[in-house]
């Protein structure tokens, strides 16, 4: 999606307006700024006056054989050359601060714009391209613009005070380095303009290349199981040549660009030797203001050397701030009413009301949906995979907005409320456990950080793995490993339960809990769920019917439709398409 955007910008004649907005990341720092600023007009000035004090020396002082007033001059010198480091060691600390804090601004904000997004963004992007974003690309600006920048603009300082000051030390030999400025300016163009195509290659490609190895990594067991090593290696082998040669590509453009201001460095000093001389003989100039003119052409040039270096950076930089910047444009499309309330203390009615959406806009994963859940009442969602189960559990947590009809929660349409105040008062525990790499305590508490021990401990007990938790070596400090690796699927499973158990639902949604675990374990779930769901309205998803005979209310689902509803022993006197299902589980139909 983002690439494709990043690619319609790139067949665009004119550059992405990136800079205009990375400047405003800077607003907030103007003061700290225009302290950063005064140093380097400062260091500027010093490094402009010492070319000519030295002309001004051989001039008045060495022709004289005044080795006193030399001496002095010396001391000067050096006076004005530790007061330049101390003021660029500031001047560091200083743009350093600026900057750190502007990049640490993108980092939140691609976070919390990622956070923000609905499901269906995730649903057509790539994990490792997003974090490719975050890393990647905000590290190509870290490099570009960090202790860079600050080279850059104490290089303009410096042109601008070196400008001024050979324009004032002798007119014409002054505008005769700078008539080279015109010729710096369209080689900088020229060459800007041709290399931003390729660095947005290379920024697109890393992002491809990023999201190709965190698929590999997340499912190595599975290439080894189905013998697949190989092909995910040419995959990616394909990729990385496409990363490989964009860079090149992008490399031997930018190579081009020093050359070509070394020559016309050559090309002043040259000419500063020849017109100097000349003036010299004439005695329109002394020697000692050539010789000052002959400093101030490599001081000219080396700001120009470093925005040259700079260059081949900022253009890779620009390229991945347009990725960060697409990703920041992209619509929230899941969004608060201006007017959203709080949601009241929950009671637990549910009603949808001829409720209909699609995922893409021309096919319906739910056609025309109603049914009423009641305080208290356990609703079973039943069907064959894809049948819309999981999409009336994502519209009730409003992870997306329904196309057609109406969902209220106590009488009060969902949209109405604020999504945060809504999903406080629901549960959830998903068929695959999510765990962090904290402690047990930390992953219990995942949704409530203001939760006491003793709170923690008791909704573990409740879940039934608190026995479980005080056998580890640390207890609830134990650390576990990324995802839970370090648990079977039966314990990450009632670790989930102790979850959803201490925030306290009013609601409580169940995708298929006991589906990967053992028999000895799912008891252990299956009495842990029959505590948790006590007295709270709860939807369970779930394939072994076995799982929901008890249901309040069984909801057989099929292409997106409800075919069949009542208690577990009505469908079965239907014999319809619930009674068919358990035929198949079973062999048999009581």
């Amino acid at each position: 999606m983002l690439d494709k955007k990043l690619k319609e910008i790139n067949e665009k004649s004119h550059p992405y307006p990136t800079w205009k907005r990375f400047i405003q990341y800077f607003r907030p720092y103007i003061q700290d700024i225009l302290i950063a600023l005064g140093l380097l007009a400062i260091s500027a000035a010093g490094q402009a006056i010492a070319p000519f004090l030295v002309g001004w020396s051989i001039d008045h002082l060495i022709t004289r054989g005044n080795w006193r007033g030399l001496i002095q001059i010396i001391v000067l010198l050096f006076f004005i050359y530790i007061a330049n480091t101390f003021i660029f060691r500031a001047r560091i600390r200083q743009i350093t601060w600026i900057m750190q804090r502007v990049l640490a601004q993108i980092r939140y904000d691609i976070l919390t714009k990622i956070q923000s997004l609905p499901l269906g963004f995730f649903d057509r992007s790539q994990a490792g391209d997003l974090m490719s974003r975050l890393l990647n690309d905000v590290s190509t600006v870290e490099q570009a613009f960090g202790i860079t920048i600050l080279q850059i603009i104490g290089s303009i300082f410096s042109l601008i005070g070196i400008t001024i000051a050979m324009l004032a030390l002798n007119l014409k030999l002054g505008l005769l380095i700078n008539f080279v400025v015109p010729l710096i300016i369209f080689a900088t163009a020229f060459f800007a303009s041709w290399a931003r195509k390729r660095f947005r290659t290379t920024r697109q490609t890393i992002g491809q290349l990023s999201a190709k190895l965190q698929e590999d990594i997340n499912s190595v067991r599975e290439a080894q199981a189905f013998n697949r090593i190989q092909v995910n290696m040419q995959q990616f082998d394909t990729i990385n040549a496409a990363n490989r040669d964009a860079n090149i590509q992008a490399i031997a453009i930018t190579a081009a660009f020093s050359p070509s201001i070394d020559f016309l460095n050559t090309l002043g000093t040259a000419g500063v030797l020849a017109y100097g001389g000349y003036l010299t003989v004439k005695g329109a100039a002394t020697v000692g203001t050539v010789t000052s003119f002959l400093i101030y052409v490599q001081q000219f040039f080396q700001p120009i050397q470093a925005l040259s270096q700079f260059y081949t950076q900022a253009q890779s930089a620009l390229a991945g701030l347009e990725r960060i910047f697409l990703l920041l444009d992209e619509p929230a499309l899941l969004q608060d009413a201006p007017d959203a309330i709080e949601m009241p203390p929950i009671i637990g009615k549910v009603e949808f009301e001829n409720v209909s959406f699609g995922y893409t806009p021309n096919q319906l994963a739910l056609n025309q949906v109603s049914f009423h859940a009641k305080p208290g009442q356990m609703i079973a969602l039943v069907g064959a995979t894809g049948a819309g189960k999981s999409t009336i559990i994502n519209l009730i947590l409003r992870f997306y907005d329904v196309l057609d009809g109406i969902i209220t929660v106590d009488g009060i349409d969902i949209r109405s409320v604020t999504q945060a105040s809504l999903r406080r008062q629901i549960g959830v525990v998903f068929q695959d456990t999510v765990l962090l790499s904290g402690t047990v305590a930390e992953n219990i508490a995942f949704g409530r950080k203001d939760a006491t021990q003793a709170e923690i401990e008791l909704a573990a007990e409740i879940a039934n793995v608190h026995e479980f938790i005080t056998s580890l070596p640390q207890g609830y400090a134990t650390r576990l490993g990324e995802q839970g690796t370090n648990l079977s699927q039966g314990q990450q499973q009632l670790l989930s339960i102790a979850r959803a158990v201490l925030i306290n639902p009013r609601i409580l949604i169940l995708d298929e809990a006991t589906s990967s675990i053992d028999t000895r374990t799912e008891a252990l779930v299956q009495e842990a769920l029959a505590r948790l769901l006590k007295e709270r309205t709860s939807f369970v998803i779930a394939h072994r019917l076995s799982t929901v005979t008890n249901a309040d209310l069984v909801l057989v689902v099929e292409q997106g439709k409800i075919v069949e509803s009542g208690t577990h022993a009505e469908l079965i006197d239907k014999q319809g398409v619930y009674a068919n299902f358990y035929r198949l589980q079973f062999g048999t139909v009581v």
